[in-house]
């Protein structure tokens, strides 16, 4: 094992890294392996020696290495793949038409000879998909909620779905308009919800349940299958937007 910059690194097949940070609420050693990136942080309490948390971390190494294992695989975003929207699986396909189309099952993109600006052009319509549906829903909640925002900004998340500032911007995943429409519509509630109690207090769930009364139901679909939406993997091309 090799200790940089705040990196343990497990030699082995393959190498695992692993994102030692301290905690001064962390009362134990805690190993964590994110669902939606596959991102291992070993957290620690401030007071504890680097010798002790790296003990820990080789001790549960087996138990680690089988944890990545059941990780969703990477899904490439290319001609003849499937992906997601709205809670339908499309086929990637090479249409005539110089837009992306939605046409029998199928997500019809422009011709692409080179073969490197297909997952960018899926990524883009995605994108102007999310807000459009993003700004529809925030708006109308926000309405009955009577607190309007100030702005909406879109991101590739991997920690949150949605967050909320104090100065009313709403922050959302585009990767939402791959979700079924209604579970898109519970984070933009859930958010909206926020521009009036900044907490998740009985107070506030309440409010969300008054701006949508199954929100259960949605949120249980996210907490079971939101990973699923990050497998999509759009880095066939030099650099992926982090916008």
């Amino acid at each position: 094992m090799r200790v940089e910059n705040g990196i343990a690194t497990l030699h082995g097949t393959p190498e695992i890294s692993v994102v030692l940070r301290r905690s001064g609420q962390a009362r134990r050693l805690s190993l964590r392996v994110s669902g939606l990136d596959g991102r291992v942080t070993l957290t620690m309490p401030n007071t504890l020696h680097l010798r002790e948390a790296l003990e820990f971390l080789q001790e549960r190494e087996s138990w680690l290495r089988a944890a990545m294992t059941r990780l969703p695989e990477p899904c490439p975003v290319a001609i003849g793949a499937d992906i997601l929207l709205r809670g339908e699986i499309l086929r990637i396909t090479e249409g005539t038409g110089a837009r992306i189309a939605v046409k029998g099952g199928q997500l019809l993109v422009p011709p692409d000879p080179s073969g490197t600006r297909t997952a960018l052009r899926v990524e883009t319509y995605l994108k102007a998909s999310a807000r459009a549906a993003l700004v529809d829903a925030s708006e109308r909640y926000a309405a009955a909620l009577g607190r309007p925002f100030s702005a909406i900004t879109l991101r590739d998340t991997r920690s949150r779905w949605g967050s909320c500032t104090a100065q009313g911007r709403l922050m959302f995943s585009w990767r939402l308009i791959m979700a079924p429409p209604l579970v898109l519509d519970y984070v933009a509630a859930h958010e909206v919800a926020h521009l009036k109690h900044m907490d998740h207090s009985r107070v506030f769930w309440n409010c969300v349940a008054r701006l949508m009364p199954d929100y259960q139901t949605h949120r249980d679909w996210l907490s079971n299958n939101g990973a699923v939406l990050h497998t999509y993997s759009f880095t066939s091309r030099p650099e992926a937007d982090r916008g």
